[in-house]
């Protein structure tokens, strides 16, 4: 009997190779499909009986070998980090092009910025104290402080767009990691049915884990493994998906950038409204919603009031060209007297005098001068004399470019090197889980040897046994 125990063992040896040709056969296959770990088979040495008799014993030499499954090859530790790291990069990633807008538009340095309008206004009223009885130069000042006017007005625009735009794509977002998590939850509920019976589930893992590693990238989520093969998956401490039940998330707060410091932008579960902590992409939007925009936004609009205000002191102390005393030079657009410096935005500002006559350039009143509209420009030179202020709109616009380029220096180089350490991670990950085609060729190779010396075992035990039949004179018998 012998003889067809080592068949027995030939046989199982002639099934483990085959299984492995099987699996290395998957694994290139799918070398290049994204979000595949490679798989392995699993080998156990099949011993004698182990129950205690006293007329069974067993020699320890037969069995044979048996295939306990297949496995995945992943590193739990790497795949945590992984997730980690390409939350972080998300995140650096949203703050870095936000910033980076935001630079677009300032639209500094070049013609069509705030800094080169202002630096014609001053031209201008340089101009005007050369020749401020003539029509020309004062047409010049009324036509570039209302395009410096317009420049803020297009500034702010372009802000504001920028905030409806992210808020927008947080909101698609949002519905995007509903999604996911529905998805998530309906593969842990066929991998636990799956696990139950005994199938294979390598492949439904990998596409939860897919579906993961997105939510890790969107909003920063990170997966936590459970008894039959289920994971949870949280936001910053709130769960997310338990097992075979996912809720959703939505977008919550202020639609208007005005109404960020009463009720800032959020994500939060959908039922329930609890604030989640989100990272990732989400926490890049949410940090330019809150921050990054708003914060530059009302920058600008005081940028406007102190030029409506610094501008409107000096004007109001010249006269123009008719002798009168001059008025204010930009109000909010309401035109009402006293003027609201308060109420004026870079969103509102309107340049209040229209007709070049009115020009307050003259620092002598015509009493004075018998009558007559003065040829004095001194109040022209003061006007001028505000962009060498210290304190002025220029200097004041001048730190907010400084301080522009310098965030968004520090947020563009913090990515560099965030994406240099999740790089690395990501390698590190792929060394594990990956598909390697020169090593697969060696498996394939090893497990072809393994099914050839079977086989050839099979035909010799098959030989013994016929000579075993033949030559003792069984046949017949």
């Amino acid at each position: 009997m012998s003889g067809f125990s080592s068949l027995n063992t030939a046989t199982t040896a002639l099934w483990a190779a085959q299984r492995g040709m099987d699996v290395t056969g998957q694994n290139i296959a799918n070398v290049n499909t994204d979000g595949y770990s490679r798989q392995r088979v699993d080998l156990q040495a099949m011993g004698g009986t182990a129950v205690p008799a006293i007329h069974s014993v067993s020699n320890g030499s037969d069995g044979g070998v048996a295939v306990e499954g297949v496995r995945r090859v992943r590193d739990a530790f790497l795949e945590a980090r992984g997730h980690l790291e390409t939350a972080n990069t998300a995140r650096l990633t949203a703050e870095s092009a936000a910033l980076g807008q935001v630079e677009e538009n300032f639209r500094e340095p070049g013609r069509s910025g705030i800094q080169s309008m202002l630096t014609d206004v001053w031209s201008a009223f340089s101009d005007l104290t050369t020749n401020p009885l003539k029509l020309a130069p004062r047409s010049q000042v009324i036509e570039r402080l209302d395009t410096l006017a317009a420049g803020l007005h297009t500034t702010r625009a372009a802000l504001d767009q920028q905030w409806d735009q992210t808020r927008d794509g947080l909101a698609v977002l949002a519905a995007d990691v509903s999604t996911a998590a529905v998805s998530i939850a309906d593969l842990n509920n066929s991998i636990r049915l799956a696990t139950l019976s005994g199938l294979p589930v390598n492949e439904l893992a990998d596409r939860r884990d897919s579906l993961v590693s997105r939510l890790a990238e969107a909003v920063g989520a990170t997966a936590v493994p459970r008894a039959d093969g289920v994971v949870d998956v949280t936001i910053g401490g709130t769960t997310l998906v338990s097992g075979t039940h996912a809720i959703g998330v939505r977008l919550a707060g202020s639609d208007n950038p005005d109404g960020v410091g009463t009720d800032a932008p959020r994500l939060v579960t959908d039922p329930g409204g609890t604030t989640l902590r989100a990272g990732g992409t989400a926490g890049g939007q949410i940090t330019a919603l809150t921050s990054i925009v708003p914060g530059y936004r009302t920058q600008l609009d005081a940028l406007a009031r102190s030029l409506a205000g610094s501008l409107n002191a000096a004007h109001t102390a010249g006269f123009d060209a008719t002798g009168a005393p001059g008025g204010p030079l930009f109000d909010d657009g309401s035109g009402t007297d006293p003027v609201d410096l308060s109420a004026v935005t870079a969103a509102n500002l309107t340049l209040r005098v229209t007709d070049p006559a009115r020009v307050a350039a003259a620092g002598i009143s015509p009493a004075a001068t018998g009558g007559t509209p003065s040829a004095d420009a001194r109040n022209a030179d003061a006007l001028f004399r505000l962009s060498l202020d210290p304190a002025g709109t220029d200097a004041l616009y001048r730190k907010l470019v400084v301080s522009l380029g310098v965030e968004s220096s520090v947020a563009t180089r913090n990515l560099e090197v965030q994406s240099v350490l999740s790089a690395q991670v990501d390698a590190a990950r792929e060394s594990v889980s990956g598909v390697n085609l020169d090593e697969e060729m060696t498996n394939m190779m090893a497990f072809q040897h393994a099914y050839n010396a079977a086989a050839r075992m099979i035909t010799t035990i098959d030989e013994a046994l016929d000579t075993l039949i033949s030559r003792t004179g069984l046949v017949g018998r």
